[in-house]
């Protein structure tokens, strides 16, 4: 599918603003391992990341590995992320993932797409998250709300589901600009380009964005 030449444009003004205000950006999820990555991004739905690390900081203190957590009971682990919410399905699926990554990958968190999308409880949003920021691997671009809200705003994809915006970003977005465009977007979601009320008066992009659909939120 040919490209639109001025959302060509717009992409790259748009990079252009985000490597100049987030140069800096990455993951605001703590962890020292891609097997910790995986599990707080799992964590990570519906929950906000500061109370994600806060929790994780304890699980991983207690259990910091795959094998580690495989072998806790369920409802230890259930207690552990109580306040992430959504709790029981969180725990089932991540004593599933770490069984099967200790049984089938010695512990070790598989550095392919596929794979990781077979794992219990693991999308193709949370496979971009680990491989991106854990591996370095641009596999897609992660879309979580900010990104699709502001993606949307500057006119540079008209998709509410988070693949089809994924899709259209990555034909707009060089592969080696994926992982950081996330990045950067996600800080400029929660500093500038709120959901309820966007600063546009102090945002780097208010000269070229369009605004798509901010007057409604306002």
């Amino acid at each position: 599918m040919a490209v639109d030449p001025a959302l060509k444009r717009q992409a790259t003004k748009t990079l252009r603003v985000l490597r100049r205000d987030y140069p800096d950006a990455e993951c605001a999820l703590k962890y020292d391992s891609p097997f910790q990555l995986l599990v707080a991004t799992v964590l990570s739905a519906q929950c906000t990341d500061k109370r994600v690390n806060i929790v994780t900081g304890e699980l991983f203190k207690k259990w910091p590995t795959a094998p580690d957590l495989a072998a806790v009971p369920l409802k230890r682990i259930e207690k552990a992320i109580q306040s992430t919410g959504f709790f029981r399905n969180k725990a089932k699926n991540i004593k599933a993932l770490s069984r099967q990554l200790r049984d089938e990958f010695d512990g070790e968190v598989p550095q392919d797409l596929d794979t990781l999308v077979n794992l219990p409880g693991v999308g193709r949003k949370t496979a971009n998250v680990v491989l991106g920021t854990a591996h370095g691997i641009p596999s897609g671009v992660v879309v979580d709300t900010h990104v699709g809200r502001i993606s949307r705003r500057l006119g540079l994809t008209q998709a509410k589901d988070a693949v089809k915006c994924e899709q259209d970003l990555m034909r707009l977005l060089p592969r080696k600009e994926w992982i950081d465009y996330s990045h950067r977007m996600i800080h400029h979601g929660r500093q500038v380009c709120k959901a309820r009320k966007p600063d546009c008066e102090s945002c780097g992009m208010n000269k070229f964005c369009p605004r798509i659909g901010v007057s409604a939120t306002l």
